[in-house]
């Protein structure tokens, strides 16, 4: 019983690392528009998914038809939505509400994905009840509510129409993301046959077909009138994030997702946060404000009630099972 206990233990400090380190990762997406600023959300989008879904034929190919053995349609339609939800539609909703409503108003409604994703995983089984999971809850709304109203205090005004506009972006983004954070964990525990390496490697080709259907789009609708330098800056930076934040910060984040209760994998989202608002200081030059402090304390402080409840339960059920 100790041995299983310690094997937990060590299972759930891993998947934490995993979460942190995804976060860590993904946190530098938010770095992009600042790079390409002469480009629009969706060429970003196509860029970035473009360069995801190539990477990822090239280092599944010689895996390929022993891997496709393995999954029936049902695992195929997966593919298809959680590609979509977490990647092509969620990106573009994201951004579009950052456009809109500015990042105050996407900031608060996105930072409440872990309240969403956590009560949803509330209702799988053996998962930690919600009662014992309000105080990280309510923690993870303050910080929410900070980091908002510190981008809100900052930002113009905008017509009612358009924020409105980018409240439902923001809205249908947090949607989006939190059927593809629970349909992706729940995929990886049911499947023991793909490894979470090859699963996100499909998820890329899928994601690079879907956004193959953006290009359309992109040449009735946006700007094309770059330089040769500045395709190659958008081409740099969109191989970069596809390396860093869709192959390997999805390849950590799917590790967690095997590791970590689904009422748990929720809060490791904040660390997307956490990341995102450090790079945001560093790239500003400047230290984070009073309510920006909150923000981080509010956040840990989340995480940290949220992995102390998952542990009593942990340990409740080895005495129960000792007993």
């Amino acid at each position: 019983m100790i041995d299983a206990a310690q094997h937990g233990g060590k299972s759930t400090l891993l998947g934490i690392a995993c979460g942190a380190g995804a976060g860590a990762l993904w946190g530098l997406v938010f770095l992009a528009p600042e790079l390409v600023r002469d480009f629009d959300p969706l060429l970003l989008t196509i860029g970035r998914y473009l360069a995801f879904g190539l990477i990822s034929a090239v280092l599944i190919a010689p895996r390929m038809r022993m891997i496709a053995a393995n999954l029936t349609r049902r695992e195929w339609v997966a593919l298809g939505w959680l590609a979509l939800t977490g990647n092509t539609l969620y990106y573009l909703l994201l951004s579009s509400a950052v456009q809109m409503g500015g990042i105050a108003l996407t900031s608060l409604v996105i930072g409440f994905l872990p309240v969403a994703v956590t009560i949803v995983g509330s209702r799988d089984h053996g998962a930690v009840p919600l009662s014992r999971l309000a105080p990280s809850l309510l923690l993870c709304a303050a910080g929410a509510v900070c980091v908002g109203w510190q981008a809100l205090g900052a930002s113009a005004s905008t017509a009612s129409g358009t924020r409105l506009a980018g409240l439902l972006c923001a809205i249908g983004a947090l949607i989006s993301w939190t059927i593809y954070a629970v349909g992706n964990s729940r995929c990886l525990v049911r499947l023991h046959a793909v490894s979470v390496h090859d699963w996100n490697m499909l998820t890329g080709i899928v994601t690079g077909v879907q956004t193959i259907a953006l290009i359309p789009l992109a040449l009735l609708f946006t700007d094309l009138r770059h330089d040769g330098a500045a395709w190659a800056h958008l081409a740099a930076v969109s191989i970069g994030v596809a390396v860093l934040a869709s192959v390997m910060g999805n390849a950590l984040w799917n590790r967690m997702s095997r590791l970590l209760p689904l009422t748990l994998v929720g809060q490791m989202i904040l660390f997307e946060t956490l990341f995102a608002l450090l790079y945001g200081f560093a790239w500003e030059q400047r230290l984070p404000t009073h309510l920006e402090v909150a923000a981080f304390i509010c956040v840990v402080a989340s995480v940290t009630s949220c992995i102390a409840a998952h542990r009593k339960k942990d340990a409740a059920g080895t005495l129960a099972a000792h007993a």
